[in-house]
Formats: C-alpha cells, structure tokens, sequence
C-alpha cells in the first residue's frame, strides 16, 4: 500500500493550525519527509463588506479538518494519529478512506480557488449610498446578489418607485 493519497484528519475545533505544525514537526524530527509530503489546512479568501469597508480575510473551508498528502502506513497512521489535538482519521471505524481525485480537484489543491464575498446586509436591511448617482439615499435592501456583488434597493424616480442595482462597496448598513 504505497499509494500517495491525500487523507482527511479530524481535528478538535481551533487546532487545525497547531495540528499542522506539530504534524509537520513531526516528518522533520523523524525523518519522514518520503512518507507525509504536505500538510494543509484548506483556506478560502472572503470578501467581506461591513459598514461599507470591504476587507478580504482567510477563512477555513472546513473547521476541525486538515489535509494529510501521505502514504498510509502504520508509522504514518500511528504519527498522524496520535498528534495533539487529532481525533481521528475521516473514515468508517479507525480505517483512512483517501479522497477521490475528484474531491481533491472540487478542493481546488493545486489550483486558484474562486473568491468568496459576504456582506452583513440582507434583505428587509435599512442601508445608506454612501458613493455613486444615489448617494446619501435610505433605502430597504429588496435583494442580495452574491454573484454580483450587488444589493437591489428601491428609490423614487420620476415620481414612481424603481428598483435599482448597487454594488456592495457604496452601500452602508444603518
């Protein structure tokens, strides 16, 4: 069984760091490094938007969980097990399921991975323009479109009520 595999290792909440480190100090002090290859906590920039700042921050994509590039073994399963903070291997009793080549490419290792925005504005949200043909304009947010990174507001045109599109970085929550 000397297929390299990318495994999943469940971690207690808020160790996926720790559990890096110690597993990656681990490979140096014994001399592993042709058994465990890489170790990875799988990270995600978000683009947030709050009171109309836009800020871009890592977020995990999976809390509890690191990766493990790895030929299982028993030295490498007894080393990887038994780091603090590891729970266990992801899989059916104490046996490593490795992922699928699929799962690691939708993982997106090895590739850029698409960015990811959030914004503390919903609909039924009061929000100020606060740049743009509408600023200074109060309206209740109608829609968030996250792929556009717009919300959908409703402003008086021409003496009737009319939707209108604005981008996540000219609005403000009130």
């Amino acid at each position: 069984m000397s297929d390299v595999n990318w495994y999943v290792v469940h971690t207690y909440s808020g160790y996926e760091n720790k559990v890096k480190v110690n597993i990656e100090k681990t490979i140096e002090n014994r001399r592993m490094q042709d058994q465990i290859f890489e170790v990875r906590v799988p990270l995600q920039d978000v683009v947030e938007m709050k009171n109309g700042v836009q800020k871009t921050v890592s977020k995990k994509m999976f809390p509890g969980y690191v990766l493990v590039n790895m030929v299982m073994n028993d030295d490498t399963w007894f080393v990887v097990r038994n780091t603090r903070g590891v729970t266990g291997f992801v899989g059916p009793g104490s046996e490593p399921i490795p992922l699928s080549e699929a799962e690691v490419r939708n993982l997106g290792i090895g590739e850029p991975v698409e960015e990811v925005v959030s914004i503390d504005v919903e609909p039924g949200d009061l929000i100020r323009v606060i740049s743009g043909a509408w600023e200074g304009k109060e309206s209740v947010v109608r829609e968030v479109n996250m792929n556009r990174k717009t919300v959908t507001i409703v402003v008086e045109m021409f003496g009737r009520e009319t939707s209108v599109e604005i981008g996540f970085a000219d609005v403000k929550k009130v």
